[in-house]
């Protein structure tokens, strides 16, 4: 079945993959969002193999021509995998997610080790202080837990500790934001 509903119940078909077609298709997804070469591939390499189960073509010819086209932009700078790491790591960290939760997410972008830890590097080079106590404090503002809670913050402590440990924050580093008295002083508390 090459036919696919759209949100507007329109049926869209499948094109068959060509050179132009995959070219295009990697620059739109470029234009809205960024991406690693290993994102960018596992993206293209779909639409090959919906390409080659509609209409037949050659899955390894599609292959060859996502490849080519990666190595294109990987030479170009229009994809650069270490840039990427290092910007998905430091708006991962601002939103509050651990190293650990940090490093999960990029290799599941398909980021290289070396990259990975350059970028961890990098934004614990960015951060004054404690780099996990600074995540855990963003990730307790943001989702109102301990100090940051309005009312009823007893009630809600051990809910709050699993909320930090569900994220990669270890016991310790938990206790410390949930337990603060005062928001504002977490880092200078200890």
């Amino acid at each position: 079945m090459n036919d696919q509903r759209t949100p507007n119940n329109r049926t869209k078909t499948q094109k068959p993959v060509t050179a132009q077609y995959l070219e295009n298709a990697a620059l739109y997804y470029l234009q809205r969002f960024a991406s690693s070469s290993a994102n960018l591939r596992r993206v293209l390499m779909g639409k090959v193999e919906r390409s080659a189960r509609a209409h037949g073509t050659d899955r390894e010819e599609g292959a060859a021509l996502v490849e080519a086209l990666i190595e294109r932009y990987l030479r170009s700078g229009l994809l650069d995998d270490k840039a990427y790491a290092e910007a998905k790591a430091a708006s991962l960290h601002r939103r509050g997610t651990s190293t650990r939760g940090i490093r999960g997410k990029l290799a599941l972008k398909g980021l290289e080790t070396d990259h990975i830890d350059a970028a961890l590097e990098t934004v614990d080079e960015e951060t004054p202080g404690d780099t996990e106590l600074a995540a855990a404090v963003a990730l307790a503002r943001r989702r109102r837990l301990g100090p940051f809670r309005t009312s009823g913050r007893a009630e809600h402590r051990d809910k709050d500790l699993a909320a930090l440990g569900r994220v990669g924050f270890s016991y310790q580093m938990a206790k410390r934001v949930v337990d603060a008295e005062d928001p504002d002083n977490i880092e200078s508390e200890d």
